[in-house]
């Protein structure tokens, strides 16, 4: 299966984001997209716990061997890592990073602050 064109997966992205949706429930959506579209064969995203890294959403089959893993900054600070197995674009994969990144501090550290994706 051929990959959609980033163009098309970003608008994919986009709607989801823009959903009244949780934001467990968008990240859950954003890597089945990616996953759905054929941009990589598995897609997840690893929050900080205590300094490691656990997986939180994932879609599809790993092929580690395979794997990109892109950091996602929420106002210059490391919330989570996306991972995405396949022969994925590097440069949607980043731009997915920058768009999911407020929806990742469900599986971060916040030291207390109030969650606000519009912020």
């Amino acid at each position: 299966m051929s990959a959609a064109p980033p163009e098309t997966v970003l608008a994919a992205v986009d709607r989801i984001i823009e959903s009244d949706d949780d934001a467990d429930d968008i990240l859950r959506a954003v890597v089945a997209e990616l996953v759905t579209r054929g941009v990589c064969t598995f897609a997840g995203i690893l929050f900080f716990d205590d300094g490691e890294l656990i997986l939180g959403p994932e879609a599809g089959t790993p092929e580690a061997d395979r794997r990109t893993q892109l950091p996602v900054t929420y106002k210059g600070d490391r919330v989570a890592e996306l991972v995405a197995d396949g022969a994925a674009d590097h440069a949607l994969l980043e731009q997915v990073a920058e768009r999911v990144s407020a929806h990742c501090l469900v599986g971060w550290d916040t030291g207390g602050a109030p969650w606000d994706p519009a912020a």
